[in-house]
């Protein structure tokens, strides 16, 4: 007489863990959240600002970027949390699909950088200076550009004549503007005595030589600077890399074991469905 099976002996029998179920739910709602937040700062932020300034400066503006970043992770979230709750292997592949996707990007971005990293301080300084130049035109853009130069003491890409690219601060003798020939305040040196800041201490700095201006403002290019940072914060960097990567790593590794069980769980329904007729087989 044959053994009766386990499985087929027993109907409330599962393969899906409970366990695995819900922590990739859970898992994935949190992000979700996360980027449901991240589309709204973006939305607003953007929202925020005048009409003109909206479409001067789209590559580098954080507010489009954040909404990008938002959508896409809300959709990979999105398939996660339904396709654990529905136990549905479709859905469930396409975010582990879509996820992979994503960290090998960031894996090959990291490599490529590395070993590129000439082209990619060329890419770094075209991006600058094109911040430069759209300094005025962007308010974010403006206070990222001050709190860069505060932060890394620097001023402009390869120096503070860089501002010179920028129609307000450009030094021909035909720039009508104000601050002509001068740079923006985050570029001043500033002691811890001073109480109220000096707006205008980078006035007409840039047709000083570097000793002169090196006496009031910072004079070293904000490239180099960020060279160093990047150089000097290496484990740092690798502590950001692993924390963003486990998390991806996680959701991977969570999705194909639920798929598994989904599979062997599908595999055990029709047998039980075949053998119903058979209780001894």
């Amino acid at each position: 007489m044959a053994r009766r099976s386990p499985a087929a002996g027993s109907e409330e029998f599962s393969f899906v863990s409970p366990v695995v179920k819900y922590l990739l739910f859970f898992f994935n709602m949190l992000f979700w959240v996360i980027s449901m937040v991240m589309i709204a700062i973006g939305v607003y932020a953007r929202l925020m600002k005048h009409a003109e300034a909206a479409v001067a400066c789209l590559a580098v503006d954080p507010a489009i970027l954040l909404i990008v970043v938002g959508v896409l992770m809300f959709l990979i979230t999105f398939c996660g949390c339904i396709g654990s709750l529905r136990e549905n292997i479709c859905l469930l592949q396409t975010f582990s699909v879509c996820l992979t996707m994503v960290f090998l990007i960031q894996l090959a971005a990291g490599v490529l950088g590395f070993v590129f990293s000439d082209k990619a301080r060329g890419k770094v300084s075209e991006i600058i200076n094109n911040a430069i130049v759209h300094y005025r035109n962007d308010l974010d853009l403006q206070n990222l550009i001050d709190f860069g130069q505060k932060e890394f003491s620097c001023c402009g890409g390869i120096s503070y004549k860089d501002w010179s690219q920028n129609m307000y601060f450009n030094c021909t003798a035909d720039n009508p503007s104000r601050e002509r020939c001068s740079v923006p305040y985050s570029c001043c040196q500033h002691s811890d005595e001073e109480t109220v800041i000096n707006t205008m201490c980078g006035q007409g700095m840039q047709v000083l030589d570097y000793l002169e201006a090196g006496e009031f403002i910072y004079t070293n290019g904000c490239i180099d600077k960020l060279v160093n940072w990047l150089h000097s914060n290496l484990f740092l960097l690798g502590g950001i890399a692993l924390g963003l990567a486990i998390p991806q790593l996680v959701g991977i590794l969570l999705s194909q074991i639920l798929i598994n069980q989904i599979r062997d769980q599908v595999k055990l329904q029709k047998y039980n469905q075949q053998h119903r007729a058979d209780p001894w087989y």
